[in-house]
Parts: structure tokens; sequence; C-alpha cells
């Protein structure tokens, strides 16, 4: 159940930094104040995706130790690489899939742990 409960902060928060990617795209190249920035729907779904992903985190902070659970939101590097290539379009280079490889490994090692 914790694992289950880290990758749920994982993807929680990754939806937070994708949908606020899409609110600050949403105002590039419109003259706009700070009300129309807070009316961007992609804004409010990050507000509300990175709040939802925080007491989740609460919840694996019950959970598992901290020094177990914090290295495994570096999936978090893994998941936004992926949306960064496929869903952005943005060039991803060797040394940058290195690390992604490097992460895998490391959370796999805390999972079989935990």
């Amino acid at each position: 159940m914790s694992l289950i409960l880290v990758l749920a902060a994982c993807l929680l928060t990754c939806l937070g930094q994708i949908a606020q990617k899409y609110a600050v795209e949403s105002w590039r190249g419109v003259p706009s104040g700070l009300a129309f920035k807070l009316r961007t729907p992609w804004l409010w779904l990050a507000f509300v995706a990175l709040g939802a992903g925080l007491l989740v985190w609460l919840l694996v902070l019950q959970r598992l130790e901290v020094g177990i659970a914090y290295p495994m939101l570096s999936l978090n590097f893994v998941l936004i690489t992926l949306v960064a290539r496929f869903l952005f379009d943005e060039h991803i280079d060797r040394r940058h899939w290195m690390g992604v490889v490097l992460v895998i490994g490391g959370v796999a090692l805390l999972g079989a742990h935990a």
C-alpha cells in the first residue's frame, strides 16, 4: 500500500507540474494582468493536483521512513522527462536518459527495501 501511495503522490505532483506548464504557455503573448492569470483553468488544476499530492505525501510519511520515501519522489524526474519528450516534443540527450535509468535503478532498490 505504501508504494501505491508513493506512486499516487508522484503522479499528482507530475500532473500539477504539467498543468503549470500549460498555464504559463496559455499566458504567452497575451498582455494580461493577474486577474486574467488567476482565471486560467490550468492554474487551478495545478493547485488542486499539487494540493492532493501533498495530502497523499503526508499519508506516505505516516507509513514509510523519510529516508526511504523521499528519494522515491525522484520518480517525478522520470515522469517529467517522459512528458517533456513525448507530450512537449522536447529533445532529451543521452546523458539525461542515463540519469533516468539510474534514478529508476535507485528507486527499484529502495522499493525492494520498503
